[in-house]
């Protein structure tokens, strides 16, 4: 098998530049590598966004994933924010994230996304979304080639209902807290 959905985000709110809002960890400590309040918020809606109680997806184009991937912290990415977005999804459906990959490694990812069974979920730093973009397509114009440094509220889709299709592309806004976006990227 392989996969048939490939959905990608943006790890969840981060402490921005200027050092006006704290990263937390779960424990409630400050720590800059952390989401603040906000993502932890978001992170918290993600599990029924993914797994709605009824059954009904706000969007048609998301699904339930059977397989999770966030980047894996390194010396050069020290950042927990991909894992703790999708953490309490993951212990929701009682998954393991798959944290096999470090950022600069997106091939690899885009390979084993491929590779994996049926609905798969990443969680990833925004500017190398793009590329994985490209990598799952084989192309460079399938999606768009920036993901806007302030969204945190989009989820991108790839679609294929054989592993002999062509990747379909949609985008879908999260619109989970207040202030997130109906737009979508161009």
């Amino acid at each position: 098998m392989a996969a048939t959905k490939i959905m990608i985000m943006r790890h969840a709110e981060r402490p921005p530049d200027d050092g006006s809002i704290d990263g937390v960890n779960m424990a409630g400590s400050k720590d800059p590598e952390c989401l603040i309040v906000r993502g932890w918020q978001r992170a918290g809606a993600l599990a029924r966004f993914f797994a709605p109680a009824d059954g009904h997806f706000v969007n048609a184009q998301l699904a339930t994933p059977d397989t999770i991937f966030a980047s894996k912290v390194a010396h050069h990415s020290p950042s927990f924010r991909p894992q703790h977005t999708v953490m309490l999804l993951a212990d929701f459906l009682d998954k393991s994230i798959v944290q096999t990959h470090i950022k600069g490694e997106e091939n690899a990812l885009a390979a084993d996304a491929l590779a994996a069974d049926g609905t798969v979920l990443i969680s990833w730093e925004h500017e190398l979304i793009p590329e994985l973009g490209n990598l799952i397509t084989v192309n460079n114009t399938t999606c768009p080639q920036k993901w806007h440094g302030s969204r945190f509220d989009l989820v991108w889709v790839f679609n294929r209902p054989s592993a002999l299709a062509q990747w379909t592309f949609a985008q879908v806004p999260q619109l989970l807290l207040p202030g997130d976006s109906a737009e979508i990227s161009v």
